[in-house]
């Protein structure tokens, strides 16, 4: 039986949301000095728990809002939980918000190595791999040029590349697998399936249903925050588009 990378227990994440209506960041350092700041809980996430097997392939379904991004910032360890346990066994690599992290006034090799620190390695890996990286984004030309000139695009294809540079045992998924243009997206979803088939653990969250039944082994379907269904592919799929 394969080990559990990833055991999510009943685990609930809330943001503190203000309700004062305020103009101007002036008015409401003022308010706040006052302690006039309301504040109410949005529960993104209540008890979701569910477990991924190594070498598992686990999607997770649902409406914009349902909470599927938060889960994924979670178990990349983004987002502490409110409640309950995140266990993640293994190294990951997330592919979320791809360069989320990046620094706009540093250069392209300068943010190889501040993304890679952030994804928990070593900076002088970072700067031993950032020729190569940005070879691999098609952007060797543009390490030394600070990437506020760069297109939205060219940041996404480098985040890409920095998050994928390694072999990781767990790759967490959110959207992310078109990027750039037709020739990038052949190159990264071959990446990524170089990745699936040396056995690694992914995480995915997709609306492409058809994709979800091609390639999960189970679905998890949130709504509102809360595990709706976990099941195979099929049969959560099929519930998920009559509902809709």
């Amino acid at each position: 039986m394969n080990q559990q990378v990833i055991e999510v227990q009943k685990a609930s994440l809330a943001y503190r949301l203000s309700r004062n209506r305020v103009g101007t960041i002036k008015e409401f350092a003022i308010q706040a000095l006052r302690r006039q700041v309301r504040y109410e809980q949005f529960w993104a996430l209540k008890e979701v728990s569910f477990t991924v097997a190594q070498g598992e392939i686990f999607a997770v379904i649902g409406p914009n809002g349902a909470g599927k991004s938060t889960l994924m910032k979670m178990i990349a360890r983004v987002l502490p939980p409110s409640g309950g346990r995140v266990v993640v066994r293994g190294s990951l690599a997330p592919m979320i918000e791809l360069g989320a992290g990046f620094n706009q006034e540093l250069t392209a090799f300068e943010n190889i190595v501040l993304y890679g620190a952030l994804l928990g390695r070593r900076p002088e890996l970072m700067r031993e791999r950032a020729p190569s990286i940005a070879e691999w984004a098609g952007l060797s030309e543009f390490l030394d040029v600070p990437i506020r000139s760069f297109s939205s695009g060219m940041m996404a294809r480098l985040g890409f590349s920095v998050a994928t540079d390694i072999e990781p045992d767990i790759l967490v998924v959110d959207e992310v697998l078109a990027v750039g243009d037709e020739a990038f997206q052949a190159k990264s979803k071959s990446r990524f399936q170089s990745m699936l088939d040396r056995g690694t653990t992914v995480v995915l969250v997709s609306h492409d249903l058809d994709a979800v039944l091609d390639l999960a082994s189970r679905v998890l379907w949130l709504e509102r925050g809360m595990v709706k269904m976990l099941a195979e592919p099929k049969v959560v799929i099929d519930a998920y588009r009559e509902s809709v």
